[in-house]
């Protein structure tokens, strides 16, 4: 089961999808690990002050390929390659959109959990 949410990103309104298929996807796409890179991104966020917005460069390419994926997964009108689809926005703030990404993905993993002890 998909769950979906939208969150405004500088005044569109932007659909992200979270279901099993977004670790497949996000591999295909990157060839990276989603979980590892979400883990990743939590554990820089927290040692970040978000006043500073200081972000290694890495973990800021993490955080746009997760919104991407998750984007494109809720709308297939989003451009199939991530640069096109950042380049509609002005610069945004990760640490607004990311806690929400992640929270979405938190559901959607508790959703499948629940659905496999069923």
């Amino acid at each position: 089961m998909a769950l979906t949410k939208k969150i405004q990103i500088d005044g569109q309104d932007v659909i992200f999808r979270a279901s099993a298929a977004i670790p497949r996807i996000y591999r295909l796409k990157f060839g990276r690990d989603i979980f590892k890179d979400l883990m990743a991104l939590e554990k820089s966020i927290k040692k970040n002050d978000k006043d500073k917005s200081d972000l290694d460069i890495g973990s800021l390419e993490l955080f746009e390929n997760i919104a991407y994926v998750m984007a494109k997964h809720g709308d297939d009108s989003v451009p199939d390659d991530p640069t096109e689809w950042l380049d509609n926005f002005s610069t945004f703030s990760i640490y607004q959109i990311l806690p929400e990404l992640i929270e979405l993905w938190g559901l959607n993993i508790k959703t499948e959990e629940v659905s496999k002890k069923k």
